[in-house]
């Protein structure tokens, strides 16, 4: 009897039964020889030796790929050492994200076993993974704290803004209209344009690009389609989708930046297609130099670099400057209250309503539904390990923006209440100051759960920190500025102003 085991890959059927086969195919089941695999990888057939054909292998090719330590993050090529020899044949070419991070695949001088079947080669590495179900038990028990958090921050603003209206619209005398105060007292300032206008906008534009690259990201991931099977898939992703999104990027820059009042057009464009690319990429490319100086198979080739840069240049940028040049055709956002020409003077506040009390406060609750995710990405980064469950990711993802644009809400309310008009960069740092509390618990892993030694691994970890630090600060101060847009636009649009 013939041991075929096919890799079904999605035919050209209608949309929506694609999907449902994906989702359904993703679902786990016992084991045998016809079951549906992960989607996105190529369909392969293997029989027996005596019935091999062009369509049908009989042997399965093993690839080694690199040597990694606990005791550092410079990995290096499996030929590096001379105890390792690969067999000599033809190697495979690597993606993107498999160069960046570091993989170099090599044809391996082991031979299949009839015990390494094709449908069932990870789940030696699957099961070997350490407290898979605590991180089940965790995961479920943050979503219920968070949810729970979440719907009791909308029920008080819900109730609180729905009080507070009703009176506003009530006061139809003129004696009760001097009598304003709280939120409506700040009508005729709400909307000035913010100071550092151009950065906030730049940060803006590169926030957006980031959000979306996420969501369709985690989005694919969840499908199958970038599953640990196609290593490299969503880096390579990742990165693709960042230079497609430069359309985005540009256009929200520009559009914020003409409604901040900014006449700069060409420094706005040019500092939302250089400046937080150029940051990610100069860190980036001094970490390749420690790489390269250690031989390091994650030194990223100088070819490589070029078609990075190539990328960026000759596509991310005219696509930035093609979304600026939307943004600034279209009119500036038009607002529902006119602004004073003469700024209204803030009281003083409270220690509660100052800004950096509530900045600090306000990225708590957001580091609270990520934290226990986090430990896990950072175990498969750092510590070697397979990070397969997407689908969690992914609703962490949801549920990290409902409670950013919830907190950032709350807290806008609390100052505008105090009479503090001060929202745009605020906004955006109460929700990014979780990207603070990110760096402390990476500092706090480094020191606790790895064994890192030497200068140079020490410098690779936080340097890369770094990078993920400043990509979740503009990520999640995205989130909270358009939160808090949506709120002070839809709140001062239902009272009457005189």
């Amino acid at each position: 009897m013939s041991a075929r085991l096919p890799v079904l890959s999605p035919p050209r059927w209608p949309r929506l039964l694609l999907l449902l086969l994906l989702l359904l195919g993703a679902a786990p089941g016992p084991r045998r020889s016809g079951a549906f695999y992960l989607p996105g990888l190529a369909p392969v057939n293997f029989c027996e030796e005596e019935k091999k054909s062009d369509e049908c292998k009989a042997e399965i090719e093993l690839f080694v790929n690199r040597l990694d330590s606990v005791e550092s993050v410079l990995p290096y090529e499996y030929t590096a050492f001379d105890f390792c020899q690969a067999s000599e044949g033809k190697r495979p070419s690597e993606n993107l994200g498999q160069v960046l991070f570091g993989e170099r695949i090599e044809p391996s001088p082991y031979k299949e076993d009839d015990k390494i079947r094709w449908a069932s080669r990870w789940d030696y590495i699957l099961e070997s993974m350490p407290h898979t179900h605590i991180q089940w038990f965790s995961i479920m028990n943050s979503l219920v704290i968070v949810l729970f958090l979440s719907g009791m921050v909308a029920m008080i603003m819900l109730r609180t803004l729905h009080k507070d209206i009703a009176r506003y619209n009530q006061m139809d005398s003129t004696e009760d209209a001097q009598e304003e105060f709280g939120w409506k007292l700040v009508h005729g300032d709400i909307f000035r344009p913010p100071r550092k206008g151009m950065l906030l906008s730049v940060f803006l534009g590169s926030g957006t690009q980031i959000l979306i690259m996420t969501f369709v990201t985690l989005f694919f991931a969840c499908l199958g389609f970038l599953s640990p099977a196609n290593r490299g898939a969503l880096m390579t992703c990742a990165v693709v989708l960042w230079v497609l999104l430069g359309t985005p990027a540009g256009y929200v820059a520009a559009r914020f930046y003409k409604s901040f009042g900014g006449e700069k057009w060409k420094t706005n464009v040019l500092l939302t297609s250089f400046l937080c690319p150029g940051i990610v990429f100069a860190d980036f490319f001094i970490m390749n130099l420690i790489l390269w100086g250690e031989g390091s198979s994650a030194a990223i080739p100088f070819g490589t670099l070029v078609a990075i840069l190539a990328l960026w240049f000759c596509i991310s940028v005219p696509l930035t400057f093609i979304g600026a040049y939307f943004g600034f055709k279209k009119n500036a956002i038009e607002h529902p209250v006119r602004t004073n020409q003469i700024p209204r003077q803030i009281p003083e506040q409270s220690f509660y309503t100052k800004p950096l009390p509530g900045i600090v406060m306000g990225g708590i609750l957001p580091f609270g539904c990520i934290f226990i995710q986090l430990f896990f990405i950072l175990n498969s980064i750092w510590s070697h390990q397979m990070y397969y469950m997407f689908g969690f990711l992914f609703l962490v993802f949801i549920i990290l923006v409902i409670t950013c644009s919830e907190a950032t809400i709350l807290l806008c309310y609390f100052h505008l209440c105090a009479e503090d008009y001060h929202w745009q960069w605020r906004s955006f740092l109460t929700s990014g100051f979780t990207a603070v509390y990110f760096l402390i618990y990476a500092i706090h892993y480094f020191f606790s759960k790895l064994q890192i030694t030497g200068t140079a691994s020490t410098i690779l970890y936080f340097g890369y920190t770094m990078i993920m630090v400043l990509i979740f600060f503009l990520f999640t101060g995205t989130i909270g500025f358009f939160a808090c847009f949506w709120f002070v636009t839809k709140i001062y649009s239902v009272v009457k102003v005189d």
